[in-house]
């Protein structure tokens, strides 16, 4: 197999994956909370391969010796966890964060299990074995607060209703006449290197073993004038921030490199065949 046949094949692999990763942001373009993906490309092998001598004539002004490419791979997968729109829909459990933080939830079910990390806000209260209620994602998994004794599920009693202050308080206020109870804050983290986020299941984001959570996400910090410079929204959830235009032009782009390396593949087949048809 000759160089550009090596290096058209290797191009259109790595150029598959970008599709597809276009074609995951075209997908969830509607959806609560999701984060666009963006591509890192880096070149797999560069030679410099010798001139002989006698290219050195005099006027040249570059060393002698050229450049052989052997194609690009995808060297990194990025989210953009920049701000989405958000858009009010008046439901007590549905909460935006506006600025950089996200929620933090448990895959397991355990307080001590797993830990994940979302912006899909669209949360439900769900009943459990105490007639109490814990809010939880539309998948099913419990949200983290910080109750005042540690990190621990956020439980609403019944007859009580969710609400939540712009700083992250969470109180159930009941009926008239009732005293309204303190239920701690939401446990917010702040990423501090999103190149580590590993997408999961259900619009999650998790960390993986290898590598120390610290690295990664942190507790919310406070700025030099004692703000967080972070507010949640209760009654609100975030759109994707997916845009539409520059996903578009993307594709246009990735295309148009596809058919390129398809036709140099294809010319390179050729010339190997009239090669092999060819008699001495």
């Amino acid at each position: 197999m000759n160089n550009s046949m090596i290096t058209a094949s290797v191009s259109m692999g790595a150029l598959q994956q970008k599709l597809d990763m276009l074609a995951d942001n075209f997908a969830n373009a509607n959806t609560v909370g999701y984060k666009r993906k963006s591509a890192v490309f880096e070149d797999i092998l560069t030679s410099l391969n010798p001139h002989l001598e006698d290219f050195n004539q005099a006027g040249r002004r570059t060393p002698l010796g050229f450049t052989q490419g052997w194609g690009s791979r995808i060297a990194a997968i990025q989210t953009d966890m920049s701000q989405g729109v958000l858009k009010q829909t008046g439901n007590v459990t549905d909460i935006a964060i506006e600025g950089n933080a996200l929620f933090e939830v448990r895959t397991g079910g355990d307080i001590n299990g797993a830990r994940a990390f979302t912006r899909h806000g669209p949360f439900q209260l769900m009943p459990d074995a105490n007639g109490d209620r814990i809010l939880v994602t539309n998948s099913g998994q419990q949200v983290v607060g910080n109750t005042g004794n540690g990190e621990d599920f956020i439980r609403v009693p019944a007859g009580y209703e969710l609400t939540v202050g712009t700083d992250g308080t969470l109180t159930a206020v009941g009926g008239e006449g009732t005293t309204p109870i303190n239920l701690g804050t939401l446990k917010l983290v702040q990423v501090t290197n999103s190149e580590l986020l590993q997408a999961v299941a259900d619009n999650l984001y998790g960390i993986p073993e290898n590598v120390d959570p610290a690295n990664v996400v942190r507790d919310v910090a406070l700025l030099p004038n004692g703000e967080t410079g972070i507010s949640v929204l209760q009654g609100f959830v975030e759109q994707s921030n997916v845009n539409m235009a520059d996903e578009m032009t993307d594709l246009m782009i990735v295309q148009r490199a596809y058919q390129l390396s398809a036709r140099a593949l294809s010319s390179s087949e050729q010339m190997m065949g009239m090669a092999n048809s060819l008699r001495g």
